[in-house]
């Protein structure tokens, strides 16, 4: 059973058993996916130089829009940086996306490498890979939250009282994960800070 982050010494430590664990991994792994760049590495070190610089580059900021289908978990991972002209949020977005995913995938990566070094169910984090989990559980969560179209209080608490009204309604589980790594993220957090959250 789960226990939450404290601080020992120099690194941040918590109990997840087995199945708690892959579940998380597994979760990062879906982000990661979702947020790695869109080119592929060919192992060609000019080609991969190319695509690193975004699928964007070399095309005029005045060429026509060519309307792709997006997931809009990606909205909630890579907000708009301009809503109240949509004009310039498409041309930031355009110049800084593709850096800003693998950015984050990277940290996600991170994470998902300092957790598969866990044996047992004794986690162990160093501050630098504690802080890389903070980040990737903020934005896993943000994609499971988007999937169960979570934007505000009165979101959560409509399926709240869907799922008390029908506990094997099909989003309960997804409910139960987003509960869990809420909880993951704030004894994560609380440590960092010095607090201390109880246990599950």
């Amino acid at each position: 059973m789960a226990r939450a982050f404290r601080r020992k010494g120099e690194l941040y430590a918590a109990r997840l058993d087995p199945q708690e664990l892959g579940l998380v991994v597994g979760l990062l792994e879906q982000t990661r996916e979702l947020l790695a760049p869109e080119v592929a590495a060919t192992g060609d070190a000019f080609t991969d130089l190319i695509a690193s610089l975004g699928p964007d580059f070399g095309r005029s900021s005045d060429a026509p829009d060519v309307a792709v289908a997006r997931d809009p978990a990606l909205d909630r991972l890579l907000p708009d940086a301009h809503r109240s002209d949509p004009a310039i949020a498409a041309e930031f977005r355009r110049l800084t996306e593709h850096d800003l995913r693998r950015r984050k995938s990277d940290t996600i990566t991170a994470a998902i490498d300092a957790l598969r070094q866990v044996e047992g169910d004794k986690v162990r984090l160093t501050k630098a890979d504690a802080d890389s989990l903070l980040v990737a559980l903020t934005d896993t969560r943000l994609l499971i939250g988007e999937r169960l179209g979570l934007r505000d209080e009165s979101d959560v608490d409509a399926l709240d009282e869907r799922i008390s009204a029908h506990p094997e309604h099909p989003l309960a589980f997804a409910a139960a994960v987003y509960d869990f790594l809420t909880w993951l993220q704030d004894s994560l957090a609380g440590a960092l800070m010095g607090r201390r959250l109880f246990d599950l």
